[in-house]
């Protein structure tokens, strides 16, 4: 059963108020920023293999290997966030992960370009944990749910701000100089780098990390006792990202390659299908406050079930739009719910760490998934390996939930300030 525990009567001053705005802001533009690197890519995966002289699929596993690295970010940053404080690891880990996604614009070969996407997930990892645990130990549990929402399709958001530059920037550059146009695009990530001064400037340290915040003995010691819960999000995260990277990492591959749809119109689809997962995300993450956080979840992935055959068979544009934006819509709906129900999960003293690294760690176990769906869509169809492989975590995500705990509007301060 959910337990939750009574909210809070205190009335948060104006400057609680703004420090609250801020620190959600940062949060969402750093997950925002984070996933526009890590989606250009997905959009240019046949330009990049061109210019390497390499395959789809060898480019993909670049996708995949970055995935892979990302509990090592979480590792390094969420214990810099216990340890010091949320605010200096959110700045140090925007700059590098800013650095290296201009240095993957200037690889000079395949072997350069794959470590760097590497090093790029190290960065991709540490940024989630670190900017939630500020975001929502800031945030008044009456909105922590829609506000979960908010933070997590930042992703989504970077998703579309990919698929506008793919459309504003790629587009033009490419039909004059064709083999510079995906390096354009990497180039792109460095704007992240900006959001560190506002960081510095205008976010202020979490209030509960303070209060939690634990000697390193102690802190050590602690990580083993909470092992069976850590094992529970970590299982829970791995089939979100099967249900997440599933539908998403190769959708544009789909549209141009089984399809046949310009990069323009692939462009617009993906645009689509990020709003729906936009609103997505907020509404089930409003419901989740609602309903409960589990509630929410498995809503959101039966329905996303229901529109699998809209979203890989669907006869015409109109269809495929729409397909696009259901699915978004249900599976990122799922998603919204996510920092809110595995913060709420994690001890308090542990929040910078505990949370992240058992998100990135299931996105390392669900890393396969770009590179299956790409090898099995050369066999037979994308849509077809897009499909069954979606329906299925969509069910597995369904039954995890449901076997799960759940701790709604749990205080995240020691005085349930």
């Amino acid at each position: 059963m959910a337990t939750r525990a009574p909210l809070p009567s205190h009335v948060p001053t104006r400057e609680e108020r703004v420090n609250q705005r801020n620190a959600v802001l940062a949060g969402f533009l750093g997950w925002t920023l984070d996933a526009f690197d890590f989606f250009v890519l997905t959009f240019v995966i046949q330009d990049v293999a061109t210019a390497f002289g390499k395959t789809r699929p060898d480019i993909a596993l670049t996708v995949s290997l970055a995935l892979i690295t990302r509990p090592v970010g979480a590792v390094i940053f969420g214990l810099m966030a216990d340890r010091y404080g949320r605010r200096l690891p959110l700045m140090l880990n925007v700059i590098f992960y800013a650095v290296i996604s201009v240095l993957s614009g200037l690889a000079p070969n395949y072997t350069t370009f794959l470590v760097l996407r590497m090093l790029f997930g190290i960065g991709m990892g540490g940024e989630w944990g670190v900017g939630a645990s500020l975001a929502l130990e800031s945030a008044s549990p009456r909105l922590r749910g829609l506000l979960s929402g908010l933070l997590q399709e930042g992703y989504a958001m970077g998703n579309l701000l990919a698929a506008l530059a793919f459309r504003v920037v790629y587009v033009p550059v490419h039909a004059a100089h064709p083999e510079y146009a995906w390096r354009v695009m990497f180039f792109l990530g460095g704007a992240p780098a900006l959001l560190s001064l506002f960081i510095r400037a205008r976010v202020k340290e979490s209030e509960a990390w303070k209060e939690h915040r634990m000697d390193w003995t102690s802190y050590r010691r602690s990580i083993w006792q909470h092992w069976p819960r850590f094992v529970y999000i970590v299982i829970l995260m791995a089939m979100m990202n099967f249900m997440s990277h599933g539908t998403q990492d190769m959708y544009p591959t789909f549209l141009q390659q089984q399809r046949r749809y310009t990069p323009t119109d692939t462009a617009s689809l993906t645009m689509i299908s990020t709003v729906g997962a936009i609103l997505g995300g907020l509404v089930f993450g409003w419901y989740s406050d609602r309903g409960g956080r589990r509630r929410s979840m498995i809503t959101a992935a039966l329905c996303a079930l229901v529109v699998v055959p809209l979203w890989v068979a669907a006869p015409n544009t109109v269809l495929i739009a729409m397909g696009g934006f259901l699915v978004q819509f249900f599976v990122q709906g799922a998603w919204g719910v996510i920092p809110a129900h595995i913060n709420e999960l994690s001890p308090g003293h542990l929040r910078g760490f505990f949370p992240g690294f058992a998100y990135q760690l299931g996105v390392a176990i669900a890393a396969s998934m770009p590179y299956v769906e790409s090898v099995l869509g050369e066999y037979f169809t994308y849509g077809q390996a897009m499909g069954f492989l979606a329906a299925s975590v969509m069910i597995g995500v369904s039954v995890v939930t449901y076997l799960g705990p759940e701790a709604h509007g749990v205080s995240f301060r020691k005085s349930g300030h």
